[in-house]
């Protein structure tokens, strides 16, 4: 039973760690994204073009966001048309933002406008929905904090049974009524 529960625990291991670090670098792709999405307004204002900008963005902003600015760039620089590597990415990073980013400047680059102002309407509010979504976390940690720990707490109690008294546990597994329980 111990190694049994080693093993789905030694296979769960990879994919748990794995989850996580797609997580952490999601969210870190949300927070510093608003501020690429300046830069490039910045560097439009200035005068530069808007793969010029793509470019500035990559040298200036950190992972994970500045490696994904300089793959569109360079995509761009060896061939690829620009929407393409611009839908590329969107399908590569699977957040909403970078989706209406991919939109807002395929849709400014077909029908004209200013894309800096756009660009600046859209990091802006981009941050409002990162604020929301930050105070909605904080708000809803009571919440998920008791559901973790009412679900932990048949378990645990499970485990302090067994230590103290086996033979109470052992009901549930004698018993066809304990098993039914159980399940």
């Amino acid at each position: 039973m111990v190694a049994a529960t080693v093993g789905l625990v030694a296979v769960a291991l990879p994919y748990v760690y794995v989850r996580r670090a797609r997580t952490l670098r999601l969210r870190t792709f949300e927070e510093q994204f608003p501020e690429a999405i300046d830069l490039i307004a910045r560097s439009l204002r200035a005068g530069h073009t808007f793969t010029a900008g793509l470019g500035i963005a990559a040298e200036e902003i950190p992972a994970p966001v500045g490696p994904e600015f300089r793959r569109v760039y360079d995509e761009q620089n060896f061939g690829m048309a620009l929407q393409d590597a611009l839908r590329a990415m969107a399908h590569r990073v699977p957040v909403l933002d970078a989706r209406f980013f991919v939109t807002a400047v395929l849709t400014q680059r077909e029908a004209g406008g200013n894309l800096a102002e756009v660009l600046d309407n859209l990091s802006r509010v981009m941050r409002e929905r990162f604020k929301v979504k930050r105070q909605i976390r904080v708000v809803s940690a009571h919440g998920r904090i008791t559901a973790w720990v009412l679900s932990m707490l048949p378990p645990a109690l499970a485990a302090v049974l067994f230590a103290v008294s086996p033979q109470f546990i052992r009901v549930l597994a004698d018993d066809p009524l304990g098993v039914k329980m159980a399940i």
